[in-house]
Order: C-alpha cells, then structure tokens, then sequence
C-alpha cells in the first residue's frame, strides 16, 4: 500500500488496461441477447424472399379492373385462394382473380392486389369490410366477384428484397444484439451467432454487521443493500451478476468465498473493507494473493483524490487472473465507485468501443454557493433536467445518504481544483441511463 494520492482518470486508465474483452463464442439467438457482435453479418437471401401481397383482397391483372366502379364493377371468376405459406401456385388468367391474403406470394399471371375492401367480397352486394376466412367464404375461394375500383400494377405488393437484398450488410461487428437486431438475424435465417459472451460478475459485500432483507435486525445490524444495489447495476451494465450474500469480517473466510467464487467469474467486486481501520477485511485478505509468476498481480490497494470513495482496490486474482475491483462499504461511496470504475471495466470485458455514460453541461440549480474539497474530484448525486438544462443536487455531500441515490439520475462533477461553486455556473454531469 503506498501513501501516493491517485487521481480518478489514472485509477481508470490502470483499470481499463488491465481489463482486456472476452474472447469469442459462438451462440443460439436466444442466448446471444444483450451480446456484442464480433463480425460482421451479411444477408444470404433477400427480404422479402417473394413478391408478396400488402393486403388481404384479390390478386388480379390489372387490364381486367381498368375503369371499374362502384356503378360498373368488374366481375371476375374467383379460380382459389393463396395463403401465406401455401405452396400450392394459381396461374391467374385473363377475367380470374385469386383471394389473397397479407404476406402471401402474389401467383403468376397477376399483377397488382385489389384490397377486399374495393370489392364486394364476393357476395354479390356493397363493399366488403372483411375478408372471410375460406370456409365461410360465400364463393367457397371459388365462384365471383365484383371489383369497384381500377389499381395500377403493383398496386398493393411488397416486392422481393425490398427490405434488404442478398449480400447487403445486415449487422456489422460492434453491435449490441437486442430484440430488433435479433429479430432481424432470425428473418435472415442465422440460428447462431459470433458474439463475445456477457461478463459473468460476482459482487460480495463483507460485514459482520450486515443481514439479509427480511431478517429482523439486532442491536448494531444494518440491511445489506449494497451487494443488491451493484448486482443491480451489473445487470444494467449488460453483465450476467451473482450476488454473493454478506461475508463476516474474517479474512480466511472471505479468502476461501472469493477462490470459491473464481469458477463462475469473468470479475469479482467486493464492497466493505478496503479503508484503514482495524478491521479492513478485505485488504487483510486479499494483500498476500498475488501469482508469483504474474508481475504486476495481486490487489493494489489505494487512495483517490476523490470524494466519496477515496479508498478503492484493484488487481488480479486466481490461475484466471481474474480482475478483482474493491469498492467503499459506504452504500452512496460503493454506487458511485461502480459507475466510474466497474461499469466501463464490464464494457470493456463486452469488447464495446465506448465504455462510458454519456456526459452532459448543464447549469447548477442552487440557491447558494457549493463548498468542494480542495485537491478532490467530488461527485453529487444530482436531478438533470433536459428541458431547462439544469442539474439540481439531491441529499448533500454525505456518502452514507442512500435514499437520495433513489433520487437521482445523475453525477455532477465537481473538478479539483475548485473549491466552490456558484449558483448557474456551468457543470460536467454524468447521465445515469
């Protein structure tokens, strides 16, 4: 451990260097949600992969309905049906149409659809609203019908790979797969996918004076929000995460749980321990595990010229050499700790480009200068309001304040080398999704 201040962007940089993306899986789509893709992804057959119909109506050739109205109306011998997805082809000739329904392929000999409701449907009376399943149809798909009005050719169909031609680029590598891009390599017909595999995040919080939600507290005992506020995050940050329940502070027992742990981690966050009290679990346990044959291994531990969260912990672990990130107990210290060094270091395991929250400027909403530690970056949790463009504080500088985290949906960034701020001054502010 030694005594020299880090500032925030070193710790990161040390962080993001160390953490390189997973390699490459193949996968089902279903598994393949939330994945990065790491090739590029062309289109084998054009969408659609026929000429089909737009409408339920009459597939018919256009000469047959020029200058048909409600008072002249064409009449047509109805020769059957197509239905999507029936193999069976009509030759449509001259004086026939065929009952079309949506998604069909429009059969030879037609030329454009004449949607139901511009016929009669086959009844024999006024315009139809509906198109009748073929059982009830009155012309049984065969017989009749009168068309009130004239189409154009092509009227009413979807042409062949008017969505996307064979050989055009469906997805390139980089791309986050979510419903529509999976969807879309379904309609393409991959069944799998090269995609690098979501981190599997391990999150533990360590303190004998922690119990599980729904257990009755004793004298001196908190609620452990923390391992499920960052499981949490992990999530949301696109990781698969375990959480761990609350370790006692014994530094043999949280050893053996963390190389238990290593089987299922791609990363391993700890929260609780890391600071300089007697009992730093968390730095007694993990200070003597580095690989011999690994330089540069085992967990630095650290103090940032931040504020919350000046101490923090991070290195490698176990035969994998598994990055190990070692967040403040405190529960508002632990969150923001999260999203400026976990969060990208998971997005980066992902293989993603851009690891960051978005950032913004916006104007300080207050009502009267804010103080700053000299020499510290300091992080707020604040309310941006994207109208106004101005961000307004929530909950004070206390990092144990974790009802007004629930508050906020973002960090304002205090520089370090401010010490105060005035009301409407100009601020960075981190977006918290």
């Amino acid at each position: 451990m030694s005594s020299t201040i880090w500032s925030v962007d070193e710790h990161l940089e040390d962080i993001l260097a160390t953490v390189k993306p997973l390699e490459p899986i193949e996968l089902q789509l279903p598994d393949a949600q939330g994945c990065v893709l790491v090739e590029d992804v062309t289109v084998r057959i054009a969408l659609p992969p026929f000429d089909n119909s737009s409408m339920d109506g009459y597939a018919v050739r256009t000469s047959d309905v020029a200058g048909a109205s409600e008072e002249f109306p064409a009449a047509l011998t109805v020769i059957g049906d197509v239905a999507a997805g029936s193999g069976r082809t009509l030759m449509v000739g001259p004086g026939e149409a065929a009952r079309i329904m949506t998604g069909a392929p429009l059969p030879p000999g037609a030329e454009a659809v004449v949607p139901v409701e511009w016929t009669d449907g086959g009844t024999g009376g006024g315009p139809a609203d509906t198109m009748r399943a073929a059982s009830g149809a009155p012309e049984g798909a065969s017989g009749e019908v009168r068309v009130h009005r004239p189409v154009e050719a092509r009227a009413h169909v979807r042409a062949r790979g008017s969505d996307v031609q064979a050989g055009d680029l469906a997805l390139e590598a980089g791309t986050v797969l979510g419903p529509p891009q999976i969807g879309l390599l379904a309609a393409i017909g991959r069944a799998t996918v090269k995609v690098r595999p979501r981190p599997r995040v391990v999150v533990l919080s360590t303190g004998s004076e922690l119990v599980q939600p729904g257990l009755e507290l004793a004298t001196g005992q908190i609620y452990d929000s923390n391992s499920f506020a960052l499981t949490a995050a992990a999530r949301d940050a696109g990781a698969i995460a375990y959480r761990v329940g609350a370790v006692t502070d014994d530094a043999e027992t949280l050893r053996a749980t963390i190389e238990d742990q290593l089987i299922r981690a791609d990363m391993i966050v700890t929260t609780g321990g890391v600071s300089v009290g007697a009992y730093d679990v968390v730095k007694e346990a993990l200070s003597s595990v580095g690989d011999e044959d690994e330089p540069g291994s085992g967990i630095d531990f650290r103090k940032l010229a931040m504020q919350p969260g000046k101490p923090q912990g991070f290195g490698s672990i176990g035969p994998e050499h598994t990055p190990l990130l070692a967040l403040p107990g405190n529960p508002v210290s632990s969150y923001v700790s999260f999203e400026l060094f976990v969060r990208p270091a998971i997005r980066a395991l992902m293989g993603l480009k851009d690891v960051h929250r978005p950032k913004t400027r916006a104007a300080l909403s207050v009502d009267k200068p804010l103080s700053s530690p000299a020499g510290k970056r300091q992080f707020l949790r604040g309310t941006y309001d994207e109208e106004s463009g101005t961000v307004t504080p929530v909950g004070g500088a206390g990092s144990h304040l974790i009802a007004a985290l629930a508050r906020a949906n973002a960090l304002i960034t205090v520089p370090e080398d401010a010490t105060e701020v005035e009301p409407a001054t100009e601020v960075d502010v981190v977006l918290l999704g």
